[in-house]
Formats: structure tokens, sequence, C-alpha cells
């Protein structure tokens, strides 16, 4: 990556709310994920085992970032514990079924979350609208 584009994506980051963080975790993670599959099929132990691992860390932080004062913490941490479960599973045996099985999951909660997003940006632009 050249050092332009490295400078773009550190502002991104650095200037994106929590929820956008979140959305790239997600997306970072269906990507480690991909790359971990083409490791496996290419029979690339290191390549499958380095972007499993990536997933991982990625999975754990988002757990780390749940708030149990709200319930709905308790079903994402579930489904969180599942995926990291198969890409655990996934690094001990290199079979790209827990990798599926963790994707769609991954994919599943990216969806609620970017659901969740537009609920939230709707009522954002509603009550701007009726304050103004």
């Amino acid at each position: 990556m050249n050092n332009a584009a490295m400078f773009y994506k550190k502002s991104a980051i650095n200037t994106a709310d929590p929820a956008d963080l979140t959305m790239m975790l997600y997306d970072g993670a269906i990507k480690f994920c991909n790359k971990a599959v083409i490791g496996i099929e290419k029979k690339d132990i290191l390549m499958s085992h380095e972007n499993i691992m990536k997933a991982e860390n990625i999975i754990t932080e988002l757990r780390s970032t749940l708030d149990f004062k709200y319930p709905v913490a308790k079903d994402f941490d579930v489904v969180y514990s599942n995926i990291y479960n198969n890409l655990v599973q996934a690094n001990i045996t290199k079979k790209t079924e827990y990798i599926d099985a963790a994707l769609k999951d991954i994919r599943d909660m990216k969806q609620i979350w970017a659901q969740l997003m537009k609920q939230r940006n709707e009522g954002v632009k509603k009550g701007a609208v009726l304050s103004a």
C-alpha cells in the first residue's frame, strides 16, 4: 500500500464514529476470513493461520465493546462466541466449513449493524427536522 493510501486509511479510521468503526471491523473480519479460506485452499498454513488470528482478534475486540446494560448485548455476545469458536476450529482443523459458518454469522451481524445504523441516522434526521 502506498503512503497516500495508508494516510487515507488511517485518517478514515481516526475520524470515524464508533458505529462506523464497528462496520469497519466487520469488513475487516470478512476480509481476513476470505484470505484464510484462500490460504487453506492453497495449503498455505501460515497464510490461513495469520488471517484467522486477525479475524479472531477483531471478534475479541467487538466482544470487548459490548455494553451489557443493554439486553441485546447478551445476544451479540453469544453470536460473537460462536464466531470465535468456529475460527478456532478452523485454525485447528484447517477446514473451510468452520470459516464459512463464521462468515455467515459475521455477515449477518454486519447486516444487523447496518440496519441499526440506518435507523439511528433516520432518527437523527427526523430529530433535526423536528427541531428546525
